[in-house]
């Protein structure tokens, strides 16, 4: 499927975000993964886990919300004078908590980890399909520290959120005491 041109500039920045964050944790051991620099941050596998569930978290809720749209007689065609998404209201944070929903579990195996991001981005396929099958402007849910965005800024804040975390994940790379192997 051929996705109009906002649709696919985004898959394309969501996938470069993906893409870098995955080159830097690519051949960490078990050990590298599960390492905290203070006993109350994240490890670079609580991170990864984080991610998926926040991915998947937005995959469910383009299915909601177009579900929604299609039951309530919302044209599915995306909107031909739609040319650029909107940025989000304010940018994402490294300093933002993340609600109880999406906290990752401490010492899943980090090949399953990195594994379940993988799938999750597949699956973010065919949420981008349902993207690409409406108009995202109308399609609005409130973010707990954002305020109201539309469908698309919540895949935009995906991006940004794989780039928040791909600067915690290099932070701990670089902390003292991380291990060598």
């Amino acid at each position: 499927m051929s996705w109009p041109k906002p649709v696919e500039a985004l898959w394309r920045e969501l996938e470069a975000a993906r893409g870098e964050l995955l080159l830097e944790v690519e051949g960490l051991s078990q050990r590298q993964s599960e390492w905290r620099p203070a006993p109350s941050e994240w490890s670079i596998g609580e991170v990864v886990d984080h991610l998926a569930i926040a991915e998947v978290a937005t995959g469910k809720l383009t299915t909601k919300l177009t579900k929604e749209a299609a039951a309530g007689g919302a044209p599915a065609v995306f909107p031909h004078d739609l040319a650029e998404f909107a940025a989000l209201p304010v940018p994402a944070s490294t300093a933002a908590n993340a609600p109880e929903s999406v906290w990752p579990t401490s010492g899943k195996p980090f090949a399953e980890l990195l594994g379940a991001l993988r799938a999750t981005r597949e699956r973010s396929r065919q949420s981008f399909d349902r993207l690409a099958a409406c108009d995202p402007r109308a399609l609005r849910f409130k973010h707990f520290r954002l305020g109201e965005l539309d469908l698309a800024q919540w895949w935009r804040l995906t991006a940004d959120h794989d780039r928040v975390h791909l600067g915690q994940v290099r932070d701990i790379k670089r902390a003292s005491g991380f291990p060598i192997g």
